[in-house]
């Protein structure tokens, strides 16, 4: 279900990038789409004045549809998850390192001759 709801997310995310940029800005820089008069003059979908309105109408489902699979999504995940404190956890024991062997002695040498000193 939440793989669903994710792919829903950012297929929705992505068109309403596309339609947000396929808007003409109100300075007229920005807008990739619209412009220019001409168009039948009907005030119809393909006039600029109604391929705007058309344009901001699915903006704004999207965007509704966009907010509704996020609260969908963090309800399943809400849900999903148990409360827990980390105080109230039990510790988890910690592995002891492998015992490190003690190193090997050297054999004994044989003591050298002592030399007598001069008194």
């Amino acid at each position: 279900m939440q793989t669903l709801l994710l792919v829903i997310e950012l297929v929705v995310a992505v068109l309403l990038i596309v339609f947000v940029l396929l808007q003409r800005s109100e300075g007229g820089a920005l807008g990739i789409g619209g412009g220019g008069g001409g168009g039948g003059g009907f005030g119809g979908l393909f006039s600029p004045r109604g391929a705007a309105d058309t344009l901001t109408r699915t903006t704004s489902y999207l965007a509704i549809i966009f907010f509704v699979v996020c609260l969908a999504l963090n309800i399943l995940v809400a849900r999903g998850h148990k409360q827990q404190s980390l105080l109230d956890s039990q510790p988890v024991p910690t592995r002891s390192l492998p015992a490190v062997p003690k190193p090997v002695q050297p054999a004994p040498t044989q003591p050298s001759p002592s030399v007598p000193t001069p008194h």
